[in-house]
């Protein structure tokens, strides 16, 4: 069975100055909407993690689940927020992506799911090599870890939900606690899990958009 899908856009974007940066545009379509058609095809139904009045999604037709945990604690709220959500719908796993990603695999969740073949729990994470300055700069570390695309179990939200409330934040301190696995997906021509932070990164994404996105 497919699982749920997730969208996490309930981070504060101050690199971006606030406000929703899902909504900004590429050849006019923003973002989320681009995530939203993007990962729709791979999953069984789709909501999106978000704070503040859910009714500024409406034009979206997803339903906007808010983080549980206070103060903004990082996408592993995000994750608990769609593992709550699917729980009610009788999912037992969902895939996460950032709202701000545009180029994310289109084979995303399959490869997710045959890297969890054999888990106790179906915990995985995505990631890229390394390359170049960056992997100088990256202190020895080979792959750059994506911790919003991921598959997250729903019988493990409680415990989530117990570390979150215990200060959790950084999420490969709690896969790892959970022997979660990595999937290594290619860089070529670029990270395709690259994210919109900056005007710079808009205006980069713009650029490969006339490419790699139809």
């Amino acid at each position: 069975m497919k699982p749920l899908g997730v969208i996490l856009a309930g981070g504060l974007a101050t690199r971006m100055g606030g406000g929703d940066k899902g909504r900004l545009e590429i050849d006019g379509q923003s973002l989320l909407t681009r995530v939203r058609d993007r990962l729709a095809p791979q999953v069984a139904g789709l909501a999106l993690n978000a704070n503040g009045d859910a009714d500024r999604f409406d034009d979206l037709g997803l339903p906007v689940v808010p983080d549980s945990i206070e103060g903004f604690a990082g996408p592993l709220a995000g994750v608990l927020a769609g593992l709550d959500w699917a729980a009610e719908q009788g999912a037992e796993a969902i895939v996460t992506a950032a709202a701000d990603t545009p180029f994310f695999p289109t084979d995303l969740v399959d490869r997710l799911l045959a890297a969890a073949s054999g888990q106790a729990y179906p915990l995985v994470m995505a990631t890229t090599p390394r390359t170049g300055n960056e992997l100088k700069s990256g202190g020895g570390k080979r792959v750059n870890r994506h911790p919003t695309f991921g598959l997250w179990p729903v019988s493990l939200r409680d415990d989530l939900r117990a570390e979150l409330h215990n200060g959790l934040r950084k999420v490969v301190l709690w896969t790892d606690k959970h022997d979660g696995r990595e999937v290594l997906f290619p860089a070529d021509p670029f990270d395709p899990f690259f994210n919109v932070n900056t005007p710079e990164d808009l205006a980069q994404a713009k650029t490969w958009a006339k490419d790699y996105l139809s």
